[in-house]
């Protein structure tokens, strides 16, 4: 994997890594709900029912699960596997969030990991790429 300019210390990553998952996942879920899912079609939203989406914030050692649940994301907290996961640094998440740098250009640079369920991956890559800047 090419190393992100940025990755979180180690004595950093240990103390994170300690932290409850809920208020992260009940975040990510906030923030799909406010930009992504007011861009859902009817076709996304029943391919989303019920599947698992996981986000790993790899140098920080945290992970947030979230669902689709017919009318919003929801945190998941069971230990079942995800559909799919997408996991960076949290620097290149930052970047991905405001902008600054295309999903593809990561990924094919090995800072953007996407692993398990790749069409669901991409279904949730296409619609934010669609959204407005």
């Amino acid at each position: 994997m090419n190393a992100s300019p940025y990755r979180l210390p180690a004595p950093v990553r240990h103390v994170l890594s300690r932290l409850p998952g809920r208020p992260g996942a009940w975040l990510f879920a906030a923030g799909l709900n406010a930009g992504l899912k007011p861009h859902l079609d009817d076709d996304s939203r029943a391919q989303l029912l019920r599947k698992r989406l996981r986000l790993a914030v790899l140098d920080a050692g945290v992970a947030f699960d979230v669902a689709w649940n017919g009318r919003s994301f929801a945190a998941v907290t069971s230990k079942t596997a995800p559909d799919v996961v997408i996991g960076a640094t949290l620097y290149d998440l930052g970047l991905l969030a405001t902008r600054r740098e295309d999903p593809d250009t990561l990924f094919f640079s090995r800072r953007l990991v996407m692993e398990g369920d790749t069409e669901l991956g991409l279904l949730i890559k296409n619609t934010l790429d669609a959204i407005d800047r």
